[in-house]
């Protein structure tokens, strides 16, 4: 979806069309999404909002309201279980799609679902169509907004030649680096190297290199792709000073979560418990250990464990999280979940 929920809330605001509009939580938030009209002065999503603000001062802040962005989530959902049930959601406004099976072309299929969500919902949408689910990742950026792209078999190898390292899935910061001081800047320079020296200079990830810039991925569309876990957090008008001020924003989080996955995961067992803290710089940190419970007792001490790495600093924002075992793993074991 093209700036999901950005587009909602101008579909909502019809007076907010044209204008430069983020979704964010509040001035010391972090923008969620924005239009395009707010990207063109360098606006874009995970930015602190006071940044955003400096480099567009008429910027028009909206708050979140994730129940309507779910809402609006599930209308699309339906509208791709229109054309194939072979759909893998990736979060509330992204999907795969397979449609390999169909006897209609994927570039005639992506439009009639595009036009379909712009008939249900007055939203747009761009599609990319390939051969397998990294290169469609890479073409549905191809042609934003409202638009799609495809990538044909006979062309794969001159898309790639160009594409830049960065596109690869996996690949962040570091490892751009890395690559680029190995002389990798695009993929087809990547594509000199062996399988061995990747391997040997990346690990496991080595080989996963060498394929995705040649345009190989293997990865079926899985339609019930089981989530691994699930948190909160909150960002704090204030920093808090103190690990006794944090402790005592964890029961918030805390009964929020447990909800969360009592309400929503109730089948899943508990494998780790994590704790997330980012502090006034920017910076964040998490604290893991296993427990198969949601135990407020651990919880304030990984907040403990994590509160020092600041440094002294203060802390701008909270998370709790629980991570799950595997259903595969679970298999046979009874369902458990507790709060003390």
């Amino acid at each position: 979806m093209d700036c999901f929920y950005a587009a909602i809330e101008i579909r909502e605001r019809p007076e907010l069309r044209g204008k430069p509009v983020a979704v964010g939580g509040g001035h010391r938030g972090v923008l969620t999404t924005c239009s395009y009209e707010a990207r063109k002065y360098g606006c874009r999503s995970a930015m602190p909002t006071f940044q955003a603000l400096r480099l567009c001062p008429d910027l028009i802040l909206v708050p979140v309201r994730f129940d309507l962005y779910r809402t609006e989530s599930q209308r699309i959902r339906e509208i791709f279980g229109e054309f194939t049930e072979l759909v893998e959601p990736l979060s509330l406004d992204e999907a795969y799609l397979d449609v390999s099976h169909l006897a209609s072309e994927g570039a005639s299929i992506a439009g009639e679902i595009r036009a379909r969500i712009r008939e249900v919902t007055g939203l747009t949408a761009s599609a990319g169509i390939a051969a397998n689910k990294f290169l469609a990742k890479v073409a549905s950026d191809w042609n934003k907004p409202d638009g799609q792209y495809e990538v044909n078999e006979s062309g794969v190898a001159a898309f790639m030649r160009d594409l830049p390292i960065e596109k690869i899935w996996g690949v962040g910061k570091r490892t751009a680096a890395r690559l680029h001081a190995l002389g990798a800047r695009t993929c087809g320079e990547l594509q000199r190297f062996t399988r061995f020296e990747l391997d040997r200079a990346f690990g496991r990830f080595g080989a996963e290199l060498h394929d995705l810039c040649r345009g190989i991925d293997r990865r079926e569309v899985q339609p019930d792709r089981e989530r691994k876990s699930v948190s909160n957090e909150r960002t704090y008008s204030e920093d808090l000073a103190t690990v006794a001020e944090g402790l005592e924003k964890l029961p918030e989080l805390l009964t929020e979560l447990h909800d969360d996955v009592t309400r929503k995961h109730a089948d899943r067992r508990l494998r780790e418990s994590v704790v997330k803290l980012k502090f006034a710089d920017f910076s964040t940190t998490t604290a893991q250990r296993a427990s198969g419970v949601i135990d407020p007792a651990l919880f304030e001490d990984l907040l403990r464990e994590a509160w020092p790495r600041g440094g002294g600093q203060p802390v701008r924002l909270i998370g709790t999280g629980v991570r799950f075992v595997s259903q595969e793993e679970s298999a046979g074991v009874p369902d458990q979940l507790e709060m003390f």
